[in-house]
C-alpha cells in the first residue's frame, strides 16, 4: 500500500472515532486559550477544526494540536518546538519562518505547505510533501528516514516528490528510502546526510554540497549533479549513476 493510501485510512481512522471537534475559532479565542494555558493544562486544540486561520506569530508550545485540521491556516513565525502534531492536516499551510525544531509530525499531508526558512532541525517527519517550499529551510540533524516498523501496512516514508529545497540545510539527516523524484536541491547543504535507497529519479543537486553523503542504492536515473560537491560521497548499489559521478 502506498503512503498515500496510509494516510487517508489514518485520518478516515480519526473521523470514524466520533471525537473530531469541528468547532469554528477565532484567532483572539485560539489566544485566549494559549495565555491561560501551561505545560500541565495545555490549550484545549485537539482535533480541533482551525483552517484558514491567520495565526502567525503565536507560541503554541502549551498547546496539543493532535490531530487538529490546519489546512490553508496561516502558522508563519509561531513557535510549534517540541510539539507531536502527528495526524494534524496541514495541507497548503503556510509556516514560513516558523519554529518546528524537534517536533514530530508523523502521518501528515503536507502537501503544497510553504514552510521557507523554518527551522526543522533535529525534527521526526514521516508525511506527504509533494509539492512543499522548504527553501532555506534549517532540516540538519533530522530523522525523516522511513518507518521500517509499520512495513505491514506499507511504506511509510517522507514524500518529498517535486518539493523545493533549494539552499536547506539537511546536514546529518536521516532520509533513508525518502521519495524525492524530481525535488530541488539546488545549493543545497546534504554533507553526511544518509539518502540510503532514497528514490531521486530527476532530482537537481546542482551546486548541493554532498561530502560524506550516504547514496547507498539510491535511484539516480535523470538526476543532475552539476558543480555538486562529492568528496566522500558513497554510491555503494546506486541505481543509474550519472556518467563521471564518484569518479
Amino acid at each position: 500500500m502506498r503512503f498515500s493510501n496510509q494516510l487517508s485510512a489514518l485520518l478516515l481512522t480519526v473521523c470514524v472515532a466520533g471525537t473530531v471537534q469541528a468547532a469554528e475559532m477565532t484567532r483572539a479565542q485560539v489566544e485566549q486559550l494559549l495565555a491561560k494555558a501551561d505545560k500541565q493544562h495545555p490549550a484545549p486544540l485537539r482535533r480541533k477544526d482551525l483552517t484558514d486561520l491567520d495565526l502567525s506569530g503565536l507560541d503554541f508550545r502549551n498547546a496539543d494540536l493532535w490531530g487538529a485540521d490546519l489546512r490553508r491556516a496561516n502558522f508563519s513565525h509561531t513557535n510549534l518546538a517540541g510539539m507531536n502534531l502527528d495526524l494534524t492536516v496541514m495541507t497548503n499551510i503556510k509556516l514560513v519562518g516558523a519554529d518546528l525544531s524537534k517536533t514530530s509530525i508523523f502521518g501528515v499531508s503536507l502537501m503544497h505547505a510553504d514552510a521557507t526558512g523554518a527551522n526543522l532541525s533535529g525534527s521526526r517527519v514521516v508525511a506527504v510533501m509533494e509539492g512543499a517550499n522548504f527553501s532555506n529551510a534549517n532540516i540538519s540533524n533530522a530523522d525523516w528516514a522511513a518507518d521500517m516498523k509499520n512495513q505491514s501496512m506499507g511504506l511509510m516514508r517522507a514524500n518529498l516528490k517535486g518539493a523545493n529545497l533549494t539552499g536547506a540545510n539537511l546536514s546529518n539527516s536521516k532520509f533513508g528510502r525518502a521519495m524525492l523524484k524530481h525535488a530541488k536541491l539546488n545549493n543545497a547543504n546534504l554533507q553526511n546526510t544518509d539518502l540510503f535507497s532514497a528514490e531521486m529519479d530527476g532530482a537537481n543537486l546542482t551546486g548541493a554540497n554532498l561530502s560524506g553523503a550516504n547514496l547507498s542504492s539510491a535511484k539516480l536515473h535523470d538526476a543532475i549533479f552539476t558543480n555538486a560537491v562529492t568528496t566522500g560521497m558513497r554510491l555503494d548499489g546506486a541505481q543509474h549513476i550519472p556518467a563521471g559521478l564518484g569518479q
